[in-house]
C-alpha cells in the first residue's frame, strides 16, 4: 500500500504551475509558480518547521515532553504545530496583532497557545513578539525557543528540499528565482543550492515598503529611517536575521501593501491561484522587474501560502475599501446591465397589443415601463405612471391599442456610457434608457437600476 506514516512525510514536492495570463503583455519569459500551499499546513513554512524540530532533537535541544516556543507570523507556527502534534510536544507561539485572525485561529485549533503582541514596536522592545518568545523560553521548563530568524536549520530546509525540487522540476533550465524575503531562509537556502548548480541563475528578492532589507542589501547600512509599519504579512524586517546571506541574492525590489493586495485578487480571478498576501507581493515584484527577463528565460516564483488565511483581509471588500486599496469600479451601462441577472431578455410590448396586455407584462416581470417594438424597431414607450393617469381619466383605456397611448421611445446610450451620461437622460418625463449589448441585443436601464448600481 502507498501510505505515509504520518502527515510530516507529505511535506515538500509541491507542484510547479505555469502563469498563463498575468504579465504576458510585458514578459516573454516562461513564468512558473511553485505552489507551496500544497504542503499539509498550507505553506512553505512546513518545510522549516519540520527541519528545525528534527535538528533540535538531534542536538539534544528538544527533549521528550518539551515545549516548542516560537515567534511567528503564523505559517512557521503551523509547521511547528504539525511537528508538535505528531511528535508529542506542547507549543506556545507569539505573533503580532497585524496577522490575520484566520492564522491565529488555525494555530489554536492545532492545540497551540497563542500570545498576540503589538506590531508597531521595535524588535528589541520587551513587548515585541520576538522578546516575549525569548522571555518565555527562559521561564517555561523543558522548553526550546526555535528562533527561526537565527536558526540556520531554516535555510538548510530550503537548501535540502526547495532548491533541489525547483532545479529538478525545470530540468535545470531555471534562469531566475524569485521569492519574498523575511527571515531569509527561503531566499538564502534556495539560492545557495541553485547557484551551486549554476552560478548564472539570477536570484531576485521582493521586500515590503517599510522594511530595511532592500537598503541593507544595496548599502550594507541598517537604516532605521527606512523602517515603518506595513501590512503585508510574513515578509520584510526591521533587523537583519542570521539566516541571510546577501551574497547569494542578486537584487531586491520593494512592493506596496496596496499593489500586493490587489495582485492577490488578480491571481485568484485570472489564474485560479488562491494565494496569500506574500504571493501577491512576489507576483507584483515580478511585474516591476519585467525588464530583467527576456524570451527563453525560465522564471520560478514562490507562492508561500494559501488565501484562506486572508479571507478577512485582502479577499474582503470592506477591509480593502477601508484602507483605500479597492479601486471603485466606475458605474457604466455595461456594469449596470451585467448585474441585472433576473431579467436577461428585453421585455417589450407591440403597438397593436392592448394596454391591459402591457399592464399584465409589467406586473408579471415587476417592471415600471416597457419599450414599444415593431419589426425589431423601438417606436415608443409606455410606463406605469402614464397608464395610471390614463386609467384615472377613463378606465376603458385598458382595451385601447398601446400605439394610441404610447410615449416617445426611450433614448439610447452606448455600452460604455457612464452613470453621469445616463442620469442626464433619465428625467421626470423619461424613466429609462436603452443600450445595445455587444451581441446586438437591447437592454433597458431604469432609474431604479441606476440608483441600485450607485448605492
Amino acid at each position: 500500500m502507498k501510505v505515509f506514516n504520518n502527515i510530516l512525510e507529505t511535506i515538500g514536492n509541491t507542484p510547479l504551475v505555469r502563469i498563463n495570463k498575468i504579465g504576458k503583455d510585458k514578459i516573454k519569459a516562461t513564468l512558473l509558480a511553485k505552489i507551496e500551499y500544497f504542503n499539509p499546513g498550507n505553506s512553505i513554512k512546513d518545510r522549516i518547521g519540520y527541519q528545525m524540530v528534527i535538528d533540535a532533537e538531534a542536538q539534544g535541544l528538544l527533549k521528550p515532553g518539551g515545549t516548542i516556543i516560537e515567534c511567528t507570523s503564523g505559517n512557521t507556527g503551523m509547521g511547528l504545530a504539525l511537528a508538535a502534534c505528531v511528535k508529542g510536544y506542547k507549543a506556545i507561539f507569539t505573533t503580532t496583532d497585524k496577522q490575520s485572525k484566520e492564522k491565529i485561529d488555525v494555530l489554536r485549533a492545532m492545540g497551540a497557545e497563542v500570545i498576540v503582541c503589538p506590531t508597531n514596536v521595535s524588535h528589541d522592545d520587551p513587548r515585541s513578539y520576538h522578546s516575549v518568545a525569548h522571555k518565555l523560553s527562559e521561564e517555561v521548563p523543558n522548553s526550546y525557543w526555535v528562533n527561526q530568524y537565527e536558526n540556520l536549520s531554516n535555510r538548510k530546509a530550503h537548501y535540502l528540499t526547495t532548491g533541489p525540487e525547483i532545479f529538478e522540476q525545470t530540468d535545470g533550465k531555471i534562469t531566475h528565482f524569485i521569492s519574498t524575503i523575511g527571515t531569509g531562509g527561503t531566499m538564502t537556502g534556495t539560492s545557495m543550492y541553485l547557484k551551486e548548480k549554476n552560478p548564472a541563475i539570477q536570484t531576485l528578492a521582493v521586500d515590503a515598503l517599510g522594511s530595511i532589507l532592500k537598503k541593507y542589501k544595496e548599502t550594507g547600512e541598517k537604516d532605521m529611517k527606512e523602517a515603518y509599519p506595513y501590512l503585508i504579512e510574513g515578509i520584510g524586517q526591521d533587523l537583519i536575521p542570521g539566516n541571510f546571506d546577501f551574497s547569494v541574492i542578486d537584487y531586491v525590489d520593494q512592493v506596496s501593501d496596496k499593489d500586493a493586495a490587489n495582485m492577490c485578487r488578480r491571481l485568484a480571478e485570472e489564474e485560479g491561484i488562491f494565494t496569500g498576501y506574500s504571493g501577491g507581493a512576489v507576483m507584483q515584484g515580478v511585474l516591476q522587474m519585467a525588464d530583467r527577463f527576456q524570451e527563453g528565460d525560465v522564471v520560478v516564483i514562490i507562492f508561500h501560502d494559501h488565501g484562506s488565511r486572508y479571507v478577512g483581509k485582502v479577499y474582503n471588500d470592506d477591509w480593502m475599501r477601508e484602507r483605500g486599496f479597492l479601486e471603485e469600479e466606475e458605474v457604466t451601462a455595461q456594469s449596470i446591465v451585467q448585474r441585472k441577472k433576473d431579467i436577461k431578455d428585453l421585455v417589450f410590448v407591440a403597438p397593436e397589443e392592448k394596454v391591459i396586455d402591457a399592464i399584465l407584462k409589467m406586473k408579471d416581470k415587476s417592471l415600471t415601463q416597457l419599450p414599444v417594438m415593431e419589426n425589431n424597431q423601438i417606436i415608443g414607450s409606455i410606463s406605469e405612471s402614464t397608464v395610471l393617469n390614463l386609467l384615472l381619466e377613463n378606465r376603458n383605456v385598458r382595451e385601447q391599442d398601446v400605439k394610441s397611448v404610447m410615449g416617445k421611445p426611450f433614448p439610447h446610450v452606448g455600452w460604455h456610457s457612464t452613470s453621469n451620461e445616463i442620469s442626464k437622460l433619465i428625467t421626470r418625463d423619461n424613466s429609462a434608457v436603452l443600450v445595445e449589448k455587444p451581441t446586438g441585443e437591447l437592454a433597458i436601464i431604469t432609474e431604479f437600476d441606476l440608483i441600485e448600481a450607485m448605492a
